[in-house]
């Protein structure tokens, strides 16, 4: 037979309703006597169950990540981070993978698992503010990415320009000329590839460099190979870039990886910055430099406010939280590091 309440109450020497207010947190108890209540519970092995719990509240205990590509590892390791933080709050993370499509967005904000989820972390990518504001379900909604801003419910990103600006004003300090970008997007509904050109555009202006439009590779999606396509495209242009800033880590790669082919010395010939500081940055050859977005920050605050709005606690009005970044320099940039 398993522990009950009502063996801890007996052990500790309170009521049953004391008891339940330590271990659900419904009320404020005295110091000393959730200590009592708390030393009965590590001595008699208590571990409640988290089910039985959240039915009473009609709940199921379920929160949901949407994200836009399960094969790109910035949102495996974000997942992780989301797991392990709900977990530790009493929750069980479910994925959702919504491959960037318009209609499977759509069906999620709409409330497609209203009846099996508690709450939703959404990284949307075709949709945008008008599609989030007609928003029917009432089902908590806590937004990660660059994809919607101006709504109300909570939003946590990077700032995309001022990340941008920090990887070219790198390029420009190692003294690199024509810095070329690859990943900007043709549709309007990729914001966060208009928000990074944007700082490249305002970073090279700052740095006086002229924009050079043969420098912008457009490429439909952010992968390895569309960093190589690319880059193999810049390398026949008669004045190729002296520097290659990729939209992310994996267009960074795939460029790192036709310059390889082509011969040429990284960074002596060309150097590479990209963003998002996926582990696999750190194992290419050369390594990688990057742009690392505070991803443990980004998981763990996602999935808080996600559970305090899902259990009433009293919480501010939504808010955008921007979260920090920093430069990682590595190899491709001549300056080794972690």
């Amino acid at each position: 037979m398993g522990v009950s309440l009502k063996d801890i109450a007996e052990r500790a020497g309170v009521s049953l309703a004391t008891v339940s207010n330590v271990v659900n947190g419904y009320r404020p108890v005295g110091e000393r006597t959730r200590q009592r209540v708390q030393q009965a519970i590590d001595e008699l092995g208590y571990t409640p169950n988290l089910g039985a719990r959240h039915l009473r509240r009609g709940r199921t205990g379920l929160i949901a990540l949407a994200i836009p590509e399960l094969n790109n590892p910035y949102f495996a390791e974000l997942a992780e981070i989301a797991i392990r933080e709900a977990a530790g709050l009493g929750y069980t993370l479910v994925m959702e993978n919504t491959a960037a499509d318009r209609e499977a967005e759509l069906l999620l904000l709409d409330g497609s698992h209203r009846h099996t989820i508690d709450g939703l972390i959404f990284s949307p990518v075709r949709i945008g503010r008008d599609e989030v504001l007609a928003r029917s379900a009432d089902t908590p909604l806590v937004l990660i990415g660059e994809g919607v801003y101006d709504v109300p419910h909570d939003h946590i990103a990077i700032d995309n320009v001022a990340a941008s600006h920090a990887a070219i004003q790198h390029l420009v300090a190692i003294g690199r000329r024509r810095i070329a970008f690859i990943g900007a997007a043709p549709g309007a509904d990729r914001q966060s590839a208009h928000l990074r050109m944007r700082g490249y555009r305002e970073a090279l202006a700052a740095a006086g460099l002229p924009f050079r439009p043969q420098l912008v590779a457009r490429t439909d999606e952010f992968g390895r190979l569309d960093g190589r396509r690319a880059m193999r495209d810049l390398l026949a242009l008669g004045e190729p870039p002296d520097a290659v800033f990729g939209y992310n880590d994996l267009i960074g790669i795939g460029a790192l990886r036709a310059l390889a082919e082509a011969g040429c010395r990284v960074p002596e010939d060309v150097a590479v910055i990209g963003i998002d500081d996926i582990e696999e940055g750190r194992f290419s050859t050369p390594t990688l430099t990057t742009i690392a977005p505070d991803k443990e920050e980004i998981g763990r605050l996602a999935v808080r406010r996600l559970v305090a709005r899902i259990e009433g606690a009293e919480v501010a009005a939504p808010l955008t939280v921007q979260t920090p970044f920093r430069l990682v320099r590595r190899e491709s940039t001549g300056t080794p590091g972690a």
